[in-house]
């Protein structure tokens, strides 16, 4: 009976300890994703309606949610099908719809009231995948200078490093700005035009460089220029929140790194 007690509790012990880890990590997945709605629902002083923007559900199935995985399986199936270069037209049908997705999604989830967490959490994931994929697959085709998709994926990754160390100083995020939001439609109207090809327009021969296509004499599709667009207003953004950041990281270091939530 000494043994059945003990075992019984060592495995209630053991089982509490897993359930306060998973809390523990669900609550900092959380915070990442938005620590006021966060702290407000954990201090049980949520501000809005369940299902709205500043107070996330915790439902997994949503017609919201459901369009943000279809996106994931619609960019899978635009790289297959993009990669090996028989069936383009079914490719760009794949992105142009996943790409519309990005906006349908989170209309849908506020004017249903089914924004969740899940939700918050997948769909800037998916957006950064979906990106991703268009550079890579117009890089596989040789339709897109090296540097842009080695810009597009090392800003994001210069500045998903950053906010994880911002976490140190501010639960919250810096918040998105307007010419960031303008960077990614640029960018993908840009690739979505570049995968038609349509229409060609000549080179402005501008520059002599080879990587530096219609700008320089080399012919290309119209969306070039709109990814050059979308270069530049990334630039500015990944600049911003840099300076941002490090005003942050300054308002915290007189505390000698200790955290603070705003």
């Amino acid at each position: 009976m000494t043994w059945t007690r003990a075992a019984r509790e060592s495995t209630y012990i053991e089982r509490r300890t897993v359930s306060e880890r998973t809390e523990r990590i669900t609550s900092e997945i959380r915070g990442i994703a938005d620590a006021d709605a966060e702290e407000r629902q954990r201090t049980g002083r949520p501000s809005a309606p369940v299902g709205s923007s500043g107070n996330p559900s915790t439902r997994i199935l949503t017609l919201a949610n459901v369009i943000t995985f279809c996106r994931l399986g619609l960019t899978i199936a635009f790289l297959v099908l993009f990669s090996t270069g028989q069936h383009r037209r079914a490719a760009l049908v794949c992105y142009v719809v996943a790409a519309v997705t990005d906006f349908l999604d989170g209309q849908i989830a506020r004017r249903t009231q089914t924004v969740s967490w899940l939700g918050k959490i997948m769909d800037p994931i998916m957006d950064r995948v979906l990106l991703f994929t268009g550079v890579i697959g117009l890089l596989i085709v040789g339709e897109l200078p090296v540097w842009v998709p080695a810009f597009v994926i090392g800003r994001d990754a210069y500045l998903g490093c950053g906010g994880l160390v911002l976490q140190r100083y501010r639960r919250r995020p810096v918040d998105v700005i307007y010419v960031g939001k303008t960077a990614t439609a640029l960018l993908m109207f840009g690739f979505c035009d570049l995968l038609l090809g349509w229409p060609a327009v000549s080179g402005l021969s501008l520059v002599g460089a080879s990587w530096l296509p219609g700008l320089n004499a080399q012919a290309s599709a119209m969306g070039i220029y709109f990814v050059y667009a979308g270069v530049i207003c990334s630039t500015i953004a990944a600049v911003d929140y840099t300076r941002k950041g490090v005003a942050i990281v300054r308002a915290g270091c007189p505390k000698q790194g200790r955290t603070h939530d705003e």
